[in-house]
């Protein structure tokens, strides 16, 4: 046996040491991010791990500043502080300037004066931009202002046959059966009323995503009674607003809104760790319950950075791993590259033992021969 037999398996040994140090790394991310796909914030952490570097570069802080000036010239204080509360979790230096601008943007924003502004705004329109509109909003939908608003307008549209906002009109619903409770227990109660009047402020806003709109309103749809809702609107009586309030609630199938209330509390939890513009954000990009819910665990865990982390890293990361077989095909095709540079490695010592066995053989039998040999001269 020559090397010639031994050539193509060292030339496999070659190829598939490259092969598996070239996939090792992203099969070892793939794997990661894999094992995290239920805790989202472990999620999160490995994926701004990748979109912002070394925490100790240059490249995170100025990715970090550039989202701060971004933020601060839409008149979002609010986002510019979660990317400062970002960095300084991680250890980023961004500067000094920076954080000062942002104060100053905060101060600005939580005024007496323009607290006021969007806290009538809330309560007048319903329209949901920040916490102090929120509050307004909740001030009118404690006292069932804004639900019966809601459930006769989009009520008047559905029994003359117009098209209305089923989601809308089961959300508004919804918001009359609790509203009661909310009373009697507000400290458990509120977070689930401020994510009913979230949502709706968000679908009336064209700010809820595609997926979550079309779930929302598929869950909606067994909420109302429509006869029973076309006898409450023949009812509506500004003048007796406790009886119109009774009316537009019997036309609501509290029973059938388990998977609304749901949602509604995860949005609440969301609002109440990362503020209602944390909470809008997720309307916006998410694409059903599940995602919802996910977001509200990820809250929970990163508190004001959350606002932040949506932005960076989006739907896929933040709110659901998409790409599952992707991921796993770098893992196999890893393990794939070390099968194959195990299995060339047992190739070569096969056959270099071989060649040495032979070799030693023919050694020994040349030294048999010799004496042989030299007796017969």
């Amino acid at each position: 046996m020559n090397l010639r037999r031994i050539i193509p398996a060292l030339a496999g040994v070659a190829a598939t040491a490259v092969a598996f140090a070239l996939l090792l790394p992203q099969a070892r991310q793939a794997g990661a991010l894999l094992l995290a796909q239920d805790d989202p914030a472990q999620l999160s952490d490995l994926q701004l791990d990748t979109a912002l570097g070394s925490a100790d570069g240059s490249h995170a802080g100025m990715v970090i500043e550039q989202n701060v000036a971004q933020a601060l010239a839409g008149g979002d204080a609010d986002l510019a502080d979660s990317f400062v509360a970002l960095a300084r979790e991680r250890g980023v230096s961004i500067a000094p300037a920076v954080s000062e601008q942002v104060a100053a943007g905060l101060a600005e924003q939580n005024s007496m004066s323009s607290y006021a502004r969007r806290f009538s705004r809330g309560l007048v329109t319903g329209e949901i931009e920040d916490g102090a509109s929120l509050s307004g909003t909740l001030v009118g939908d404690l006292f069932v202002f804004g639900d019966i608003r809601d459930a006769v307008r989009e009520g008047k549209r559905l029994v003359t046959g117009e098209e209305a906002d089923r989601l809308v009109l089961g959300l508004a619903g919804v918001g009359l059966a609790v509203t009661a409770a909310s009373y009697v227990s507000a400290g458990g109660v509120v977070p689930l009323r401020a994510g009913l009047s979230l949502v709706k402020d968000a679908r009336r806003a064209g700010r809820l995503g595609a997926g979550l709109s079309a779930w929302t309103g598929r869950a909606a749809r067994d909420v109302v009674d429509t006869p029973m809702l076309r006898q409450a609107v023949q009812r509506v009586s500004i003048t007796h607003p406790g009886e119109t309030a009774r009316a537009m609630k019997a036309a609501f199938r509290a029973e059938k809104a388990g998977a609304l209330v749901r949602l509604a509390k995860d949005v609440g939890r969301i609002g109440e760790k990362a503020g209602t513009k944390g909470a809008l954000d997720v309307l916006r990009v998410a694409d059903g319950p599940k995602d919802v819910a996910r977001a509200a665990r990820l809250a929970e865990s990163k508190g004001s950075q959350t606002r932040a982390i949506v932005k960076l890293l989006g739907r896929g990361a933040v709110l659901g791993l998409t790409g599952l077989f992707n991921l796993a095909w770098w893992v196999f095709a890893a393990l794939l590259a070390l099968f194959g540079l195990l299995t060339s490695i047992k190739a070569v010592i096969e056959r270099l033992t071989w060649w040495w066995l032979r070799r030693a053989k023919r050694k020994r039998a040349r030294r048999a021969f010799a004496p042989a040999q030299s007796g017969a001269a």
